[in-house]
């Protein structure tokens, strides 16, 4: 199901249901807090940016998460996994592009881990058993795909996807994929910050709204005011 701006209105109730049966996919994520990476960085002695780029259904929510976290410089609704000259919002749609909606994390390890990250995308920002479709939205360009920067940022978040899977903290397999990042083309201006921007937006409401509560409630360590 493509998402778009009148379709949302004309189909609030059935969001909403759909909203509730995501909410329960989780054997813990959104009732409480994954367990911690077992393989993690260390903080940084020093300040600086590293970027990861993480894909989880519609970029407006993951985006929305992350720009709430402590540590993170900047979230940015964009494009990952095809080409320029398919990176556009109505192409993408089609599901047909390689591409997924996806959000650049930059963060500064100093402040923030990778690992620590990965807790939050796998607990609240995402559900990582849903395959090609996050709640109400259907389609490759909402799978869950980490696409990672340097090789040691693949090998924390692999550990952490074995780690999770050996622990059975979801009822169903993780089908994150891990993919090197080749490039990540920024969203359409209306695209960035549309959560905060547009509140009121019943998709906003039943869909987003809940992953920064949560956010908020599981990890208020991490959690910041925007």
């Amino acid at each position: 199901m493509t998402r778009t701006i009148s379709t949302v209105a004309a189909s609030i109730i059935l969001i909403a249901a759909l909203a509730l049966l995501f909410s329960g996919n989780h054997t813990q994520a959104g009732t409480s807090t994954l367990p911690a990476p077992a393989v993690d960085d260390t903080l940084a002695a020093t300040s600086g940016q590293q970027t990861i780029v993480l894909a989880g259904g519609c970029f407006w929510g993951i985006q929305a998460v992350f720009e709430h976290v402590k540590g993170v410089t900047s979230a940015t609704a964009g494009y990952a996994g095809g080409t320029a000259q398919t990176a556009d919002y109505e192409t993408v749609s089609s599901g047909e592009t390689g591409h997924a909606e996806s959000v650049k994390v930059v963060y500064d390890p100093s402040k923030i881990t990778l690992g620590q990250l990965l807790r939050v995308f796998f607990s609240v920002a995402h559900d990582p058993t849903e395959l090609d479709r996050q709640g109400p939205d259907y389609g490759k360009q909402y799978r869950s795909a980490i696409f990672y920067t340097i090789e040691n940022q693949k090998k924390i978040a692999q550990a952490y996807i074995n780690q999770l899977t050996q622990a059975k903290v979801f009822t169903s397999p993780i089908v994150t994929q891990l993919n090197s990042n080749s490039a990540f083309y920024e969203a359409e201006a209306y695209h960035q910050d549309y959560a905060a921007k547009h509140p009121d937006n019943p998709y906003i409401i039943f869909n987003d709204a809940p992953k920064v509560d949560h956010l908020r409630q599981q990890f208020p360590d991490l959690y910041k005011a925007q």
